[in-house]
């Protein structure tokens, strides 16, 4: 019989269910041991996290630096420019819209507060981190720089081997075991009575980020229309085909071929589009920084911490370098966001188990935003580029183009 495969999704919608389900009935004494689990798995997380950034961030800064031609840094700069204007825009619109929307919750005070749960664990097991987070975001910066510009290949290769580790640490074993990691979380909700007003912020988040994903592709493509003379909703539609392979695809990388050849469609020259799409697939998730941003301040509102531009200006801006080094594994962006939502927004184990729920759910549209506003990106690159661009992405001369 032919297996059936269940998405990522599909398994924490599975495990939501069940855990609010079961949690009717289920005595303590049985809940506790998936409580008990949540703590091993949430000391590993904390364990991991700062793995996951060195592993990610450094080789991806040194791989950014290798030999950078001037269109490298030109797209680099505006898919940065872009998931900064993602999460600007996301904090000015979601500040508008949450507050009346989302009022202090007295289960999001109890989920904050981990001693106010009725379940406790049977043991626990301390697995302190190699370092903290800053310390590791601080190193990878150091050491992404440092191997971009010395010409040794030990350092790069010994960074690209650790990363291909921590790929495998997310795809083996993190991101199997989240469904279970979830089901425990809303298990312990339901048997503490902390559980339907989460599942309606969940409901809540979703209807807005939705919106707010077609208002950020208009805005991506408006900027490329008045870039290029075209008309915005024009290019926009010619994307679509784009945006619903991501929807079903839930991958980037895999919808590289169709957006690459509805960017031609667009009109930008070959030679520019195969080089900006399959980068931008790497570095540009302004609708994966959204939607951090948008659940990020949602637990916040209804949490009852204050939620201030001062914290979140830093929050967004090195958010959008650990977008560049999310690993392309379903819900990769949010692992890669955890070690920052903990040090700079103070998320807890139990509030990253929900934004990872949160941002699951939603996971399919981020990438569809992200791939679409990859056209944008290479219609104003092209635009910028104007002589041309030879296959190591630097930019031709006049005198280039005459002997090609």
């Amino acid at each position: 019989m032919k297996k059936i495969k269940i998405s990522l999704l599909g398994k924490i919608v599975i495990a939501i269910a069940a855990g609010i389900l079961l949690g009717q009935f289920l005595p303590a004494s049985i809940a506790r041991i998936f409580v008990t689990f949540n703590s091993l798995f949430g000391n590993f997380l904390s364990f991991s996290i700062p793995l996951i950034i060195l592993g990610l961030v450094a080789p991806a800064i040194g791989e950014l630096g290798k030999g950078a031609g001037k269109l490298l840094v030109i797209t680099a700069l505006i898919a940065y420019g872009s998931t900064l204007f993602s999460g600007f825009f996301t904090f000015f619109a979601s500040s508008a819209v949450f507050p009346g929307m989302l009022p202090v919750n007295e289960e999001f005070t109890a989920i904050e507060n981990p001693e106010n749960f009725m379940l406790t664990t049977y043991f626990t097991v301390q697995m302190p981190p190699l370092m903290d987070i800053m310390t590791a975001l601080l190193l990878s910066f150091v050491l992404g720089l440092g191997i971009s510009n010395i010409a040794g290949n030990a350092l790069r290769n010994f960074f690209i081997d650790f990363r291909d580790i921590v790929t495998k640490l997310i795809e083996s074993v993190i991101i199997p075991l989240l469904p279970l990691h979830i089901f425990g979380i809303f298990l312990n909700m339901a048997v503490s009575g902390h559980v339907m007003g989460i599942i309606g912020m969940f409901l809540k988040v979703i209807l807005v980020i939705f919106v707010l994903h077609i208002v950020l592709l208009l805005l991506q493509f408006s900027i490329a229309g008045i870039v290029s003379n075209k008309n915005p909703l024009l290019l926009l539609k010619n994307m679509l085909p784009a945006y619903v392979t991501a929807l079903g695809t839930q991958s980037s990388a895999a919808t590289i071929p169709v957006t690459l050849a509805q960017t031609m469609k667009n009109g930008v020259r070959e030679n520019i589009a195969v080089f900006v799409i399959p980068l931008c697939a790497t570095i540009h998730l302004s609708g994966s920084t959204m939607k951090i941003v948008a659940c990020a301040m949602a637990i916040m509102y209804m949490a009852g911490e204050p939620v201030t531009i001062g914290a979140f200006a830093g929050f967004i801006m090195m958010l959008g370098i650990a977008m560049v080094a999310a690993p392309g594994v379903p819900g990769g962006a949010i692992m890669a966001a955890l070690g920052i939502l903990q040090s700079m927004l103070g998320f807890n184990e139990t509030l990253q188990a929900l934004m990872i729920a949160l941002y699951i759910a939603m996971d399919s549209f981020g990438t569809a935003c992200n791939v679409t506003g990859d056209g944008a990106i290479a219609i104003v690159v092209d635009k910028i580029a104007g002589k041309g661009v030879n296959e190591n992405g630097k930019l031709q001369t006049e005198s280039d183009q005459a002997i090609i």
